[in-house]
């Protein structure tokens, strides 16, 4: 903890406690992890799972694609807005925002209110939801939409849930990687929310938007079901809100 000097009774120093913004300080955490926050948090992690069973139950997943499709595949799929804005353009600003976590954890001038301890948690939660999301990718066995025999691929139809039954197709397409690109930096929005609230709200608000439109785009190009994103995010929000709990929460005996 920082400390600010001054003159005491008989010429005695007072040092009088302040918030240093590269050092971890419990009561800083204590706003970032409130038990308010994480209960809410959770909450949301709870509906959205309920809701995404029962997206899946339903099988929604084809109804919602099949619009943008037909037996030659899909017509959106090498669009340039599709391809070009949403996906490359995606990658690079995806980019962009790792540049800038690691450019906040060199220099203490960006974003002085921060913490050490919150800049570093905010990038180590980012990086940990990008590998993951790939590293599941390479373990499913369910194929993209534009490879199903329905839209002049090869692959039949099978639930991402039907674990060890294959469909026919490359497989290696759940969940949605490109959605990651958006969702795996909600780490930014807990760690801004103490000392840049408005920012942390507007940042949630970009990551959304940014999430959800790669997850239409990915869609239209026949590269991912709804689904797909809509796990990624679920995924990815699920995570940074157990890292929180668990690393950003402080000690009973820090607080």
């Amino acid at each position: 903890m920082a400390v600010s000097v001054a003159a005491g009774p008989a010429g005695r120093v007072c040092r009088k406690p302040g918030f240093s913004p590269g050092r971890y300080d419990a009561r800083a955490m204590q706003d970032n992890a409130s038990a308010p926050f994480l209960k809410t948090a959770w909450i949301l992690a709870g509906l959205g799972l309920t809701a995404l069973l029962a997206w899946d139950y339903a099988g929604l997943d084809l109804a919602v694609i099949r619009p943008w499709a037909d037996a030659s595949g899909f017509p959106w799929r090498e669009h340039w807005l599709t391809r070009d804005v949403f996906h490359q353009g995606g990658r690079a600003l995806a980019g962009v925002v790792i540049a800038f976590m690691l450019v906040l954890n060199l220099w203490r001038g960006l974003l002085p209110a921060m913490t050490r301890r919150e800049r570093l948690w905010w990038l180590g939660t980012s990086v940990v939801c990008l590998l993951l999301i790939p590293l599941l990718k390479r373990q499913s066995l369910t194929s993209c939409p534009w490879d199903l025999n329905e839209f002049g691929g090869l692959a039949t139809y099978v639930s991402h849930w039907r674990f060890g039954v294959a469909d026919g197709g490359p497989g290696h397409c759940f969940p949605s990687g490109h959605a990651s690109s958006a969702f795996a930096f909600f780490a930014g929005f807990f760690a801004l929310r103490r000392a840049y609230p408005r920012a942390a709200k507007a940042f949630l608000v970009a990551l959304l938007l940014c999430g959800l439109g790669y997850g239409w785009a990915q869609m239209a190009r026949g590269a991912h079901y709804a689904s797909h994103t809509m796990w990624t995010a679920w995924i990815c929000w699920t995570l940074t809100t157990l890292s929180c709990r668990l690393l950003l929460k402080p000690r009973s005996a820090e607080a």
